[in-house]
């Protein structure tokens, strides 16, 4: 299995199949746009570029898992529960560019197609699940610490299902070796290991940031209930204004 990772490399994914979703990633990318000028403000600002740059660190630290197959965090559902979804989607789209253009850590040809599985697929089917699993569970530490790991593991698991699904439709390297199932289930499994580490990482991160300052964590505001969103994790009790407010 010749260089299967979810940072794709020049040469994995035949033409038609990188131009196919460099267009879908540009078309996403200029839709976050436009959605994330509504999200920008002086507070969410300095926050993305902090997750940006937390993004490129942990995105760097790969490491080989078999042969010619390296795995890395993604950092999606990280950025999905701090800044959002459409800001999310760019921060991890500026990172990956960084990183193809100026590391040669993707292809340049593969650019779309690692936009669309680590910062488009990553942070929809983070944010969608962080949507539903703050509505039903408690705003508490606890709570918002398994939200965020759930979605973190999902996060990966789904960026790697979708190179896979790419993959399918356009892969050039040789599967008389590994088979279409074989190529699965290693992005499956070893991505579902990666994205249980990263779901520490992120749910520590995303409490810590929430103890403190949960004016900060743009899925407690935007999700917010009748029930203010940081009084669970302030200390505040219901009805009361937070030590944040």
């Amino acid at each position: 299995m010749d260089t299967l990772a979810l940072h794709i490399q020049n040469g994995v994914l035949n033409g038609p199949v990188s131009i196919g979703f460099a267009i879908l990633a540009a078309v996403a990318f200029a839709y976050s746009v436009r959605r994330a000028r509504g999200d920008l403000d002086d507070r969410l600002a300095p926050m993305a570029g902090l997750v940006a740059a937390f993004i490129f660190a942990v995105q760097m630290l790969n490491f080989p898992v078999l042969p010619g197959v390296s795995g890395h965090l993604l950092g999606g559902a990280l950025a999905a529960i701090l800044v959002g979804p459409w800001v999310g989607v760019l921060c991890v789209s500026v990172v990956l560019i960084v990183q193809a253009l100026v590391f040669a850590d993707g292809g340049v040809t593969a650019l779309g197609p690692n936009i669309t599985n680590m910062a488009v697929v990553g942070t929809a089917a983070a944010y969608a699940l962080i949507a539903l699993l703050l509505r039903v569970l408690p705003r508490t530490p606890a709570g918002l610490a398994l939200t965020t790991f759930v979605a973190s593991v999902v996060s990966v698991v789904a960026a790697a299902l979708a190179f896979v699904v790419q993959y399918a439709l356009g892969g050039t390297t040789r599967l008389e070796t590994f088979g279409l199932g074989d190529v699965l289930a290693t992005m499956a499994g070893t991505h579902a290991l990666i994205g249980i580490g990263e779901g520490l990482i992120a749910a520590v991160t995303v409490v810590t940031v929430a103890k403190t300052r949960p004016d900060l964590v743009y899925a407690l505001r935007a999700l917010s209930s009748a029930t203010r969103p940081g009084a669970a994790l302030s200390g505040a009790k219901p009805g009361q204004p937070s030590p944040a407010a």
